[in-house]
């Protein structure tokens, strides 16, 4: 269950971060609510997360979801590049975040 709250927290950094995306293209008080709400829900789970799994484990499986999810998000949505280089290094956040469960 704590490793469902880990991935979750790192998905509404995602929803956070798209709304630091939205307060800067139009701020409204929708925009705001998605910054403020997608991070409080991220860091609530990733605390309870943290219950059960070792902090440096837990804090870069959620930086690396929220890392790789927002360039994702930014490249599917925002139409930000999408060169090899960069879904190379996104695959190799993605190989680590992997190993790190693994060895967990």
């Amino acid at each position: 269950m704590t490793w469902i709250a880990l991935i979750l927290a790192g998905c509404f950094e995602v929803v956070g971060v798209m709304g630091i995306t939205q307060v800067n293209q139009k701020p409204s008080l929708r925009s705001y609510l998605v910054l403020i709400g997608g991070f409080a829900l991220s860091f609530i789970l990733l605390s309870v997360a943290m219950k059960d799994i070792a902090m440096g484990t837990a804090y870069a499986v959620w930086t690396g979801i929220g890392t790789v999810g927002s360039a994702l998000v930014g490249m599917l949505v925002y139409g930000e590049p999408r060169d090899k280089l960069r879904i190379f290094c996104i695959a190799l956040v993605i190989v680590s975040v992997a190993g790190l469960k693994l060895i967990a």
